[in-house]
């Protein structure tokens, strides 16, 4: 089994946001499944199959800073290898539009990573990281750009970038199977 985990902070307030784009990842990828809720893992979860392999897909619901608590918590629940455990994020790095699959790689300032890294306490987990830098302007507050809402150009940009996600989802699970 796969564990699949999206981040993003619990709230309306913050639904739509750039920090919140693992969380509408999934969202796409369940679309019309029920959502289950664990009080024991802080976390809503759905089970499924992606290229014929049985994955949990995860929405830790505490916010982005104690997401390691939820992931934490399933890996040891389904006596999981770091390596079967890919994490879906926000990257104030990298261009809207673009996205990169990495593995064993640090936090770079990305709090909802830092806290799975330190809950785990190793980094020797995939992440498909998504671009969400606009590709014109520099970021000045880090903080006020993440928690923002996407734009409606920017939306209608998501939808490819989610389409090149959902490819790189399905080869990371059934490659390391």
């Amino acid at each position: 089994m796969k564990l699949i985990v999206g981040l993003g902070n619990p709230g309306k307030e913050y639904e739509h946001t750039r920090h919140n784009v693992g969380w509408l990842f999934l969202g796409e990828l369940v679309a019309g499944e029920e959502w289950q809720h664990s009080k024991k893992a802080n976390a809503d979860y759905v089970k499924k199959e992606i290229a014929e392999k049985r994955v949990e897909l995860l929405k830790p619901t505490t916010f982005m800073n104690n997401s390691g608590l939820a992931v934490a918590y399933a890996k040891k629940k389904h006596d999981l290898p770091l390596t079967d455990i890919i994490v879906i994020h926000d990257d104030k790095d990298i261009p809207l539009g673009e996205t990169r699959v990495q593995k064993g790689r640090g936090a770079a300032g990305h709090n909802g990573v830092q806290s799975i890294i330190d809950h785990l306490g190793e980094k020797d987990f995939w992440r498909i990281r998504i671009g969400v830098a606009p590709a014109d302007r520099e970021i000045h507050d880090t903080a006020h750009f993440v928690l923002a809402r996407f734009t409606s150009e920017e939306q209608k940009k998501l939808e490819t970038v989610f389409k090149t996600v959902h490819e790189e989802l399905i080869r990371l699970v059934a490659d390391h199977a």
